[in-house]
């Protein structure tokens, strides 16, 4: 429910606060985490499905599957 300026000004804090550390974002909007995430981690049924960078996720075939029924 956040507006554009919200999500941005989010982004830039947590790209701020997680220099040397984890922070774990659990988010459905990939815009927004395109702009946070240095690894995604993909669940489905509570169970790991896919990890790594962004697009490498994105073009994962079990991914496409599960979350875009194709």
């Amino acid at each position: 429910g956040m507006s554009v300026s919200e999500r941005q000004q989010t982004a830039k804090l947590l790209n701020t606060i997680s220099q040397g550390r984890s922070v774990v974002v659990i988010e459905h909007d990939m815009e927004f985490v395109k702009d946070i995430a240095h690894k995604v981690t993909v669940l489905h049924q509570g169970k790991v499905l896919a990890e790594g960078r962004m697009e490498v996720v994105q073009a994962n075939e079990k991914v496409i599957e599960v979350y875009l029924g194709h």
